[in-house]
């Protein structure tokens, strides 16, 4: 989860020139006001303060939290800005879908969907996505939140898990596998029944089989709920060969998810999400952002800062494992389809909402203007890294926080 991810993907947005068809925003940072609509005051406070020299000061609240050296979110310097960056980003992206500045909005930095209301989980610590869709509810009154990372969208399930303004569709390994919810009895309640919808999969599922059930499911979410905005977080660790994954994925079947949902032409938030071989992580997430382009890219990878990581073939796309087994059967993938379709029979139409005035944007500039807005211009930093004719200077890696 290191920024060096996004070092390497936006250094082949780069080389492959896909920065010439975007526009590049350097987005202002999330302050306490604004995690705090999700997050509570002291779990903020908390992240705000803590750092490895004042560590033994928090012990009590380290346990409470989820957070240290015996837990899968450590403390490290920087943490809170860290935080701030990326979901300022998600955010930012969420503002400019609601004023109609773009139709697709990329934030690879974000994306972490495990992070609850008082706990750090799973490398997440602050959940930009909730907080992302919190900000395109004051203007759309149904958004649909897709996540095909390995693991189960857990934090944003549960934030939305008893309202029908969010229907949350998560596919991911389920058994015994990280978080370990995502069952696909677990539907939502009162309110938000049927809103949630789980696909659980083994292990080994390949392009051909994750496709054979995502494309009905999202077909149908479309159909019983059309929503107004749409968030998907693209977790690469779904790719074949990732380091804590199991699934047997290619570029391919993971940017077809992407492409899929694009071909609804509805406001999308594209975010990124876990993956932990990194260079392929790196591919994935270029590649996906030259299919939301309609951009085609060359399999030869273009020379970068970090070309050695692409070592021996220099390849952009991956070829599957031939020796993982796909575990999903045809069968059973039609069963798992069958009953999720079945339940989306159930809703009775799309839910509408009462008109009311629209909440201030997350923050206001001096004269009244959305700050997010006013400020959209494209980032003046985004040329650095280039030579005067375009090419990649191979010298100056981007800082860590220089991020889509």
């Amino acid at each position: 989860m290191k920024p060096h991810r996004l070092r390497m993907t936006h250094q082949l947005l780069l080389a492959y020139g896909l920065y010439r068809k975007m526009e590049v925003y350097k987005p202002k940072l999330g302050n306490d006001h604004q995690l705090q609509r999700f997050h509570s005051e002291e779990y903020i406070d908390f992240l705000k303060n803590i750092s490895p020299d004042n560590m033994k000061h928090y012990s009590a609240q380290m346990q409470k939290f989820n957070v240290g050296e015996y837990t899968d979110c450590p403390v490290f310097d920087g943490m809170y800005e860290f935080c701030s960056t990326y979901t300022g980003c998600s955010i930012d992206g969420a503002v400019k879908l609601n004023h109609g500045l773009t139709d697709v909005a990329i934030n690879w930095s974000g994306g972490l969907h495990h992070a609850k209301k008082m706990e750090a989980s799973g490398f997440c610590y602050v959940n930009d996505i909730v907080l992302a869709i919190l900000e395109l509810l004051k203007y759309h009154p149904r958004v649909v939140y897709i996540d095909i990372d390995i693991h189960h969208g857990d934090g944003v399930e549960e934030a939305f898990y008893t309202t029908d303004r969010v229907m949350t569709v998560s596919f991911h390994k389920f058994g015994d596998f990280f978080p370990g919810t995502g069952d696909i009895r677990d539907v939502g309640v009162k309110a938000g029944k049927y809103y949630s919808v789980n696909v659980p999969l083994n292990e080994g599922v390949d392009d051909r089989s994750y496709q054979a059930v995502f494309k009905p499911v999202m077909e149908k979410v479309m159909e019983m709920y059309r929503p107004t905005a749409i968030v998907l977080q693209c977790g690469a660790d779904s790719l074949t060969g990732d380091r804590l994954g199991c699934f047997n994925l290619t570029l391919e079947g993971h940017a077809a998810c992407v492409e899929y949902m694009k071909s609804f032409n509805v406001p999308m938030l594209v975010l990124g999400g876990g993956g932990y071989t990194v260079r392929n992580v790196a591919r994935c997430w270029a590649y996906e952002t030259s299919v939301l382009l309609g951009v085609p890219l060359s399999n030869d990878i273009p020379y970068n800062d970090f070309f050695e990581y692409y070592a021996p073939d220099f390849k952009l796309h991956l070829t599957p494992s031939s020796g993982m087994e796909n575990q999903n059967k045809p069968d059973q993938l039609q069963a798992i389809t069958a009953r999720i379709l079945q339940n989306l029979r159930n809703l009775q139409g799309a839910p509408s909402v009462q008109m009311h005035p629209v909440p201030p944007d997350w923050t206001l500039s001096d004269s009244g203007v959305p700050q997010a807005v006013e400020d959209a211009q494209p980032d003046k930093r985004s040329d650095r890294g280039l030579t005067k004719d375009g090419g990649v200077k191979a010298e100056h890696p981007l800082e860590p926080m220089d991020q889509e």
